[in-house]
């Protein structure tokens, strides 16, 4: 008498593969070019002046961003570690933002010319308060707070 093969039941000793449906593996692709596009989309290919790769610390509060010097009056550098630009519109104000655009997601990789500028699509936004100079954007970029200790800036 011939034996019936056992019930098959869904575990992790399924074969790789085995049962994947043709929508299953399309999405995981789709997933992974999403993912390849975002990677693109965050880099940045060199700058201009007022791009700085940042100081020490992971970004959060308490992160040491450097010293006052750093910041040119009329411009900023934007810290990539910490996500933060901090620009200085007049002599002794420091001003701190998000580093993300609010139109896409990038991350804006320079101050020149008094604007914040993000590569992606042109926005561009002010030193003084982060607000759309330039679009696509419709938003400002968010405010953060540092504090200014002697010669140095901390991401507050």
């Amino acid at each position: 008498m011939a034996q019936e093969p056992a019930p098959r039941t869904e575990s992790a000793e399924r074969p790789p593969g085995e049962g994947e449906t043709r929508r299953g593996v399309l999405f995981g692709v789709g997933l992974a070019g999403a993912a390849g596009v975002l990677a693109a989309c965050g880099g940045s290919g060199g700058g201009s002046g007022g791009q700085g790769s940042g100081g020490e610390g992971s970004g959060g509060a308490g992160s040491a961003l450097g010293e006052t010097a750093a910041i040119p009056v009329g411009g900023g550098k934007v810290f990539k570690a910490q996500k933060v630009v901090v620009t200085q519109p007049q002599q002794g104000q420091f001003k701190a933002f998000d580093v993300t655009c609010p139109h896409r997601g990038c991350p804006v990789d320079a101050v020149d010319g008094g604007t914040i500028n993000c590569p992606c699509h042109g926005s561009k936004f002010s030193i003084d308060d982060g607000s759309v100079v330039s679009g696509p954007a419709k938003k400002g970029l968010t405010a953060k707070q540092v504090t200014v200790q002697g010669d140095q800036i901390t991401l507050a």
